[in-house]
């Protein structure tokens, strides 16, 4: 058997221990395991500072060395993430359907762990801490296999995390990070249908596409963020703003960052000038339309390919529409089901807004870059699916469990010699 095989197979030998843990002992096990982070901070740091500066000689572009980056404030976040992992309720063995039928016999749904998940991701190392804890939390293994520009960081993080499985008597393969990046090593580890329950690509659209394209385990995707904040003619105009500027600015290389500004001619007069001078302040790039370039200098006219691009950088295209139903269309057309914000004082107009999108997460006046996992009360995150399977949106503990039936009787039978 191939090396990538064989640490699936004893990815799910572990699991196996893993999914038996009561909930108190997962929840000791995460807080060791957040000790070790903490513990092993300069070392962590040491390694990441090693990707960055390789990072920064193949000349990686800004977005990404933001979200490769390191430092003491963002690791001490991703221990503290561990931690409120294990305070956050224990979805395994949830009881979710009860009913007793009329031959007598009871049927239950009961959350279980799905089992091996490989997580398939680019330049984050904070995702090695968070896709581990999630599914240790839920009593799955996961198989890891981050980035080649972020090697020594996630090297450096999954080995504090296996010195703490270890130490809980529990297999460190219930966590392997997978440090063979060859594709064809992915390739293979795609095709293990009889091993791997779930596979979770996070990164750009490229590698989302290509592992879509060739595994044969269920896959759920994100392909990108192509995120809209619509200003309506009723909405306050100093909410929308700070609504815009978050979106925009707050963390712009994020999948919840806005890309897309539309703007209701009724109010675009007043507003479009005000916002597009509050970006620029932030070193925002604006591309418009033609009325919006009527109503703002300087703005370089927008293509249909602005409309559908997640920038992950400091550049917006703005659109001025005549009516909801306008926006909603061009929402529809460029959409990538991620995340749509409105901003409205009209209780209509938002129910209209939410119903008539199907985007994983819609907010009424409030920052798109709240369509997180953490502030969505999930604790950590372990991705964003705008693929409509049973996970849809941020994805928490409860994704990675699936429901079963268990039956309990008392030697009913169903048609003996029938």
């Amino acid at each position: 058997m191939t090396d990538i095989r064989n640490d699936a197979l004893a990815c799910r030998e572990a699991a196996q221990a893993l999914a038996q843990l009561a909930t108190a002992d997962k929840n000791a096990l995460l807080r060791a395991m957040a000790d070790a982070l903490d513990a092993d901070a300069d070392a962590i740091l040491a390694a990441n500072a090693r990707d960055l500066a390789a990072a920064r000689d193949k000349g990686i572009g800004s977005a990404m060395l933001d979200r490769l980056a390191l430092d003491a404030g963002r690791l001490a976040a991703v221990s503290a993430a561990v931690r409120e992992v294990a305070a956050l309720p224990d979805p395994v063995g949830q009881v979710t359907r009860s009913d007793t039928r009329p031959n007598g016999i009871a049927v239950q749904k009961v959350r279980v762990p799905l089992g091996v998940i490989a997580m398939i991701y680019e330049a984050r190392p904070n995702v090695t801490a968070d896709a581990a804890a999630l599914c240790i939390k839920a009593g799955n293994g996961v198989i890891l296999r981050g980035g080649s520009e972020a090697l020594h960081s996630n090297t450096a993080i999954a080995a504090s995390l296996q010195r703490a499985l270890h130490e809980a008597g529990i297999g460190a393969a219930a966590l392997t990070l997978v440090t063979d990046l060859r594709r064809e090593t992915m390739l293979e580890l795609l095709q293990l249908s009889d091993i791997v329950d779930l596979a979770i690509p996070r990164g750009g659209e490229g590698l989302i596409r290509f592992v879509a394209e060739h595994a044969r385990v269920p896959v759920i995707k994100h392909y990108k963020g192509v995120c809209h904040l619509f200003v309506d003619a009723s909405a306050d105009p100093a909410l929308a703003l700070r609504l815009l500027v978050d979106g925009k600015v707050g963390k712009p290389s994020a999948c919840n960052a806005l890309e897309t500004l539309l703007v209701h001619a009724d109010i675009a007069d007043r507003f479009v000038p005000d916002a597009v001078a509050a970006l620029r302040a932030h070193g925002v790039e604006v591309r418009g339309d033609a009325c919006t370039r009527a109503l703002a200098a300087d703005v370089a006219p927008a293509t249909d390919d602005d409309y559908a691009a997640e920038f992950l950088d400091l550049v917006i295209a703005v659109r001025i529409v005549d009516s909801l139903d306008a926006a909603i269309a061009h929402i529809r057309r460029f959409g990538s089901d991620h995340t749509e914000v409105i901003a409205t004082g009209d209780a209509d107009n938002a129910t209209r807004f939410i119903d008539a999108l199907r985007a994983a997460v819609v907010m009424v006046n409030a920052s798109s870059r709240f369509s997180d996992g953490g502030e969505l009360g999930l604790g950590a995150e372990i991705g964003i699916s705008t693929t409509r399977l049973h996970a849809y949106g941020p994805m928490g503990l409860e994704a990675l469990t699936v429901e079963r039936f268990v039956v309990r009787g008392d030697g009913q039978v169903r048609n003996i010699g029938s």
